[in-house]
């Protein structure tokens, strides 16, 4: 992507960066762990494209980040095949049929708990990945799935955070779900950094569903796979599975209500993305039935602004960004959910309605929920707890897991472009270790999504039978003013996906950053919305700041009365990307290193 002019009213980004953006013209992938990354670049090496180094990479994060996703859980796409119009794979299953808020009153809820099978929304990252593959790939599906497959039956290293996760998880596991007990302590203590883990259940499942690529065509194996995931044996082992009675974050026992029904009657839709142009770019996400709208109304909202005033790096512009934020994440609380009129997101993201939003911008801190106002609809108000000062702490991107399996979500991302221009920048998520039981059978859990729905019906993401829950995955692309896709980036973080993504934006677009010293400046996000994850707090001006930003930045948005937490200097963000130029084919790539998992490979 060539660089943007830089803005002499940005600060310089940092003289030095933790690694270069790598560039050349064969392809480049990167990715939230360097086994993932290995083995899509593997992909390229062999001849593949984009997508099937994606799906490679896709099962390998199943394997070695069983903590931040899983085969049970979610995933949300953009794809750019060359030469042709992006789509959003939509792979986020909706609630199953018995998930209804009457059937959580009968079970003596008044939430949809954070942890256990009662939270579970349909999979969708299994048919996701697979119809990528069918869809745009050029590998037989036993050739993408051999790299999981390696590391599920040869075992991986442990990192430092998955062995964190599951030492949390152990005595819980231990008392309340003896399954996950089975996989994942060894000798009945988790597995120490560098110790080699294995899942054979998980292989054996990919090993079984493989018996079943059969027929004529290399698309009709791989959808003969996915037909088998969604009607055999998996659905009915988890349909048996869940209705044994077990722990919930609640701290009280139920049964799940998913079926093998629900999993027959899902399958994976695609859409056309949310397009909004920004200086020179046109930003591309999933509608608002996840929260990528959040990040086209922000950038809406902060273009009414002056470069000086949404430079992340200064007091003034981080008290702009992070007020403009508060805006549009009240109104993704307001209005944001699945099945809503397309025409609510129009006028949301429509030149006025983003001016009206930016004369909201005052000198000092918002301190409360400020939904804007749609023609002929009342904004919902969110139910919500204040958190502690303590709790608005996020670190690494990783999730804070407590011992009931209750978390702030995490997840993953890849970005993948080919030397034929295709792309690929996807975000799977859910289906942690930590969520749900593990069935034994199968090798992984079973997500919890639908804790970010509301029992109450009136909130545009009420828990209904069928209906989405209002996902935090948000994967972005960008194109030149020709159409053709220059960019494909992303990070996990739940609620800050966008957050720490629109820092990235603003500096790369506006300041004229190259992408890996975007991805290297400090970081930082607000609190003060509605949390996505269960107990859905609220911080009245809480931001998070990484201690790097300077003292000079924390202190004017402490004086313009920002509740402010200082964070360690490398603990917010995994970002990733990919880039291409159109006229010339040149590529490139840059990944995260905070954390130390995060690489992009490529030549």
């Amino acid at each position: 992507m060539t660089p943007i002019a830089p803005t002499t009213r940005f600060v310089p980004p940092p003289a030095s960066v933790t690694r270069p953006t790598l560039t050349g013209s064969f392809g480049m992938t990167a990715s939230t762990h360097w086994l993932a990354t290995g083995a899509a670049q593997s992909v390229l090496e062999r001849g593949g494209n984009a997508f099937d180094a994606a799906v490679a990479a896709g099962f390998v994060l199943h394997i070695v980040e069983p903590h931040l996703n899983g085969a049970g859980g979610d995933m949300v796409a953009l794809v750019a095949p060359a030469s042709r119009r992006p789509e959003v794979v939509v792979g986020q299953g909706p609630a199953p049929a018995g998930a209804s808020a009457d059937h959580f009153a009968g079970q003596g809820l008044d939430h949809v708990p954070g942890a256990g099978a009662l939270a579970a929304a349909v999979p969708g990252a299994v048919e996701a990945w697979l119809w990528m593959l069918e869809e745009h790939g050029s590998w037989e599906v036993a050739d993408v799935l051999a790299y999981a497959l390696h590391y599920a039956e040869t075992g991986h290293e442990a990192g430092r955070q998955l062995c964190g996760v599951i030492s949390t998880m152990a005595s819980h596991f231990r008392d309340h779900w003896p399954t996950s007990a089975d996989l994942w302590l060894r000798d009945g203590a988790a597995p120490e950094p560098g110790q080699v883990v294995t899942n054979h259940a998980y292989a054996r499942t990919l090993r079984r569903l493989l018996e079943h690529a059969v027929g004529q065509t290399r698309e009709h194996r791989v959808a003969a796979v996915g037909e088998a995931w969604r009607t055999g044996f998996v659905a009915e082992e988890v349909s048996s599975f869940v209705r044994t009675p077990h722990r919930h974050s609640s701290g009280t026992d139920h049964a799940g209500v998913i079926g093998a029904e629900d999993f027959a009657r899902f399958s994976i839709t695609t859409e056309e993305p949310v397009a909004l142009p920004f200086r020179g770019r046109t930003v591309l996400k999933s509608s608002f039935w996840g929260q990528g709208p959040v990040l086209l109304q922000t950038l809406a909202i902060l273009d009414h602004l002056d470069d000086d005033q949404v430079d992340p790096s200064t007091a003034t512009g981080a008290h702009c960004v992070i007020e403009a934020l508060k805006l549009a994440m009240a109104d993704r609380d307001a209005y944001y959910g699945d099945g809503h009129d397309p025409a609510v997101l129009a006028q949301l993201l429509s030149p006025q309605y983003a001016a009206e939003r930016a004369r909201l911008i005052g000198d000092t801190a918002s301190l409360e929920l400020r939904p804007g106002t749609v023609e002929g609809l009342v904004p919902y108000r969110p139910p919500f707890e204040l958190a502690a000062e303590s709790s608005t702490v996020v670190g690494a991107g990783e999730p804070t897991v407590r011992p009931t399996g209750e978390t702030r979500g995490d997840t993953c991302h890849v970005d993948v472009v080919d030397r034929w221009g295709n792309m690929v920048s996807a975000t799977p998520s859910g289906g942690w270790l930590q969520s749900s039981p593990a069935v034994p059978s199968l090798g992984f859990a079973l997500g919890t999504r639908l804790q970010m729905t509301w029992l109450d019906p009136s909130s545009p993401s009420a828990l209904r039978p069928g209906t989405r829950p209002r996902t935090t995955l948000s994967p972005t692309m960008l194109l030149d003013r020709d159409g053709v896709a220059t960019a494909a980036l992303g990070t996990p973080g739940g609620d800050q996906q966008d957050q720490w993504q629109l820092l990235y934006l603003l500096r790369v677009l506006v300041g004229g950053y190259s992408p890996q010293e975007a991805i290297d400046a400090p970081m930082f996000h607000t609190t003060s919305i509605t949390g996505s994850f269960w107990p859905r707090t609220w911080a009245p001006g809480g931001v998070v700041v990484e201690d790097r930003i300077g003292e000079d930045v924390i202190e004017g948005l402490r004086a313009r009365g920002h509740v402010v937490t200082v964070s360690g200097g490398w603990s917010l963000g995994r970002l990733s990307t990919v880039t291409r130029e159109p006229g010339t084919g040149r590529l490139g790539a840059a990944a995260n290193s905070r954390g130390a998992q995060g690489y992009a490979a490529g030549r």
